[in-house]
């Protein structure tokens, strides 16, 4: 397999790409149809933080890194590195050594599908990390992959200049051109949220609140009483 270096993407607009770091990966994801989402397989090495950023790709082959140490020249301030593999691998791809360098460029962050190591200085230097695994396995520098092209992870397809947003509960894509419309749908259903959540704060109920018990009513659920249910057994 022979690889490209791509040099000159176009990155979301890093304005639009900031301001949805006020809102968490759940938030955007529902705001956005529920769509974005990479899965459950990508967890964070530290908790409590929330980061977002553009898209610089990477496609390694399994247990080869060389295609890291590439990428790293083509990352500029706001980027988040984002790296996946030609078939799965767990190796340990990326470390301390790599952090530094991308720190020094201004890189928010890395989303690997594959291994990661060195967590505990990574933490203690303050480099997000979201990774599929952690190990201690060593990798190679021998394999020609590419920089700065389509790749998919959790079944998203995720394009260079890309933002990505991830916290606690994972990792999201939202499409380049679609920035400006993730944050103000966010804003609504943040908003829309806070009236909920002072609601509830009251006593009013979810069931009222979102009109679901017509919704109970028409799946045919009934209300009876202890004594009923005894009596009657679990309705059909």
């Amino acid at each position: 397999m022979s690889g490209v270096i791509v040099t000159d993407v176009p990155r979301a607009d890093a304005a639009g790409v900031a301001a949805l770091a006020r809102y968490g990966v759940a938030t955007v994801h529902e705001a956005l149809g529920r769509t974005g989402s990479l899965g459950p397989r990508l967890r964070p090495i530290q908790q409590g933080v929330r980061v977002s950023g553009t898209a610089v790709t990477v496609l390694c082959w399994p247990g080869d890194n060389l295609m890291v140490h590439a990428a790293v020249e083509q990352c500029r301030e706001g980027d988040l590195l984002v790296v996946t593999t030609t078939s799965p691998c767990t190796d340990g791809l990326f470390g301390e050594l790599f952090a530094t360098a991308l720190r020094r460029r201004g890189v928010r962050g890395l989303v690997i599908d594959t291994g990661v190591r060195d967590t505990e200085e990574l933490r203690t230097m303050g480099f997000p990390v979201w990774s599929a695994a952690v190990c201690a396995q060593g990798t190679v520098k021998a394999s020609a992959g590419s920089v700065n092209v389509p790749v998919v992870l959790g079944g998203q397809v995720i394009r260079p200049g890309d933002a990505i947003l991830a916290d606690d509960d994972g990792v999201m894509c939202v499409p380049r051109d679609q920035v400006a419309a993730a944050v103000e749908a966010a804003a609504a259903r943040t908003a829309k949220e806070e009236a909920s959540r002072a609601a509830f704060a009251e006593g009013e109920l979810g069931l009222d609140r979102y009109g679901l018990r017509e919704t109970l009513s028409r799946l045919g659920v009934r209300y009876v009483t202890a004594e009923e249910y005894d009596r009657d057994g679990t309705p059909s």
